[in-house]
């Protein structure tokens, strides 16, 4: 085994080192991984494909790491767009920080029992909704009009500081600036090199490298060439999209089909008697478990407004950006579909996706009208969270191990079953656990670098 040191110039120098583990991408369940384990003493070394530079919250910065098509931005064979952060941090960076609890019975009938660190994971980042001074009128608008019609819209949980937020307007978007406010993966990335851990940006790890069914390393594309860097325990966290392809490439072939993307449409309206140009998005909504979807208020950037708007021939409210209601319908998707040898995504929505789709769309346009909203339309259907691709129960255990000894992935492609919610919680909670589990805690706690104790503890049959 080898290992390099990171020079100050964010390169690895010729200094040798020995990593514990290598972690493959940033986003929330890989950034926790090393986290936690930096946090324990390991020498972790993170790979990520995309950069590291200063949020800056431009438009321009978030279509290079939200919208290059192919690399961050997938378009299924309906037009469909699913989205991905490519950057450090991930598709965290961009999201609007909102902290669903997680399905814990559904992971228990997998396995997994991730409750302490839900309590764990909320104390330490202080997971709450917004106080009701802090809601916007827009949002406090919409909310009104759902229980007013019977809804159980009650204020969502947010992943903010709320000391940061002033008078509820520094949330903003593309990043900024509420990356300051809002809880992202860069901030425990940023944690982890402060623990000692070696961060590489621009690296694109190709595949596992595997000896006799035991990973030992990574191969990756650095600065136009490949290299390859060897660790006891490799964690792959690349994303629903990124880490079946990676397995794929190591000789896993089934990952990557019959999977979720969490389909979304939005009902928009606008009304004469108020006018906010910039609320935080998703203050407040409703989980309707039983019908497949959730509804709340949003609010997106003006570009994106106009972009939706023209998308659908609705010129007309080109300018209405200020004054517009607008309530997201996301649904739990069936599984289904599956990533070409390219990465593409071939999943069509299912009859029962559509229908679901559309009786979101029935409720969320009946709370606008009785919010007094007029020249209400829709924008086209969209796609967040993929995954689901690398499921536990089918390609992993409950200890989110694959058939390759020391091979472990953690982000939304382990989740076992069609979701439907924002997963940030639930990978926290998911990366924690594993650390745990990587590192030993309990009776048979091992130090890092014990190869022979973890080829043995982690073992199929051990």
């Amino acid at each position: 085994m080898r290992g390099r040191r990171r020079a100050n110039d964010g390169r690895l120098s010729g200094d040798s080192r020995e990593f514990d583990a290598i972690v493959v991408g940033s986003g929330p369940g890989g950034a926790t991984v090393a986290r936690e384990l930096t946090a324990r003493g390991w020498r972790v070394l993170m790979l990520e494909w995309g950069g590291k530079g200063p949020v800056t919250g431009s438009p321009w910065q978030a279509f290079k790491e939200l919208g290059v098509p192919g690399r961050s931005l997938f378009l299924t064979g309906s037009a469909l767009a699913v989205v991905r952060g490519i950057t450090t941090g991930g598709s965290s960076i961009y999201f609007y920080g909102t902290a669903f609890d997680p399905p814990l019975e559904m992971l228990r009938s997998h396995g997994i029992d991730i409750a302490g660190e839900v309590q764990e994971a909320k104390q330490e980042l202080g997971v709450a909704s917004l106080p009701p001074e802090l809601m916007g009128p827009l949002a406090r608008r919409i909310m009104d009009s759902a229980q007013e019609l019977g809804y159980a819209w009650n204020p969502l949980p947010k992943f903010l500081r709320r000391d940061r937020l002033g008078d509820g307007h520094a949330m903003g978007f593309y990043g900024a600036p509420s990356y300051e406010a809002k809880w992202n993966a860069r901030m425990f990335v940023d944690e982890a090199i402060e623990h000692g851990a070696t961060l590489i940006t621009h690296a694109r790890v190709r595949r596992v490298l595997v000896e006799d069914g035991t990973a030992t390393g990574v191969e990756f594309t650095h600065d136009g060439a490949t290299r390859r860097e060897f660790a006891p325990r490799v964690i792959v966290a690349a994303g629903g999209i990124g880490s079946p392809m990676i397995l794929r490439a190591s000789g896993l072939e089934r990952a990557g089909y019959g999977f979720f993307y969490d389909p979304l449409v939005s009902a928009l309206g606008s009304v004469s008697d108020l006018e906010d140009a910039q609320e935080v998005p998703m203050q407040a909504g409703v989980l309707l478990e039983d019908e497949g979807y959730m509804l709340t208020d949003m609010m997106v950037p003006p570009s994106l407004y106009a972009a939706m708007t023209a998308q659908v021939g609705r010129l007309d409210r080109l300018f209405a950006h200020r004054r517009t209601l607008q309530i997201m319908v996301k649904i739990r998707d069936d599984l289904s579909g599956r990533l070409t040898r390219r990465g593409g995504v071939r999943k069509p929505l299912t009859r029962a996706d559509r229908d679901k789709l559309e009786s979101g769309h029935r409720r969320a346009a009946e709370i606008l009208a009785n919010a007094g909203a007029k020249h209400t339309f829709r924008h086209w259907y969209t796609a967040s969270h993929p995954g689901g691709t690398v499921r536990v129960g089918d390609l992993l255990d409950a200890d989110l191990r694959t058939e390759y000894r020391n091979l472990y992935v953690c982000d939304a492609s382990v989740i076992p079953e069609a979701w439907g919610r924002p997963p940030t919680l639930t990978l926290i909670c998911l990366g924690k656990r594993l650390a745990k589990h990587l590192a030993g805690v309990g009776p048979e706690a091992r130090k890092p670098g014990d190869q022979a104790t973890e080829s043995a503890a982690t073992s199929p049959t051990g």
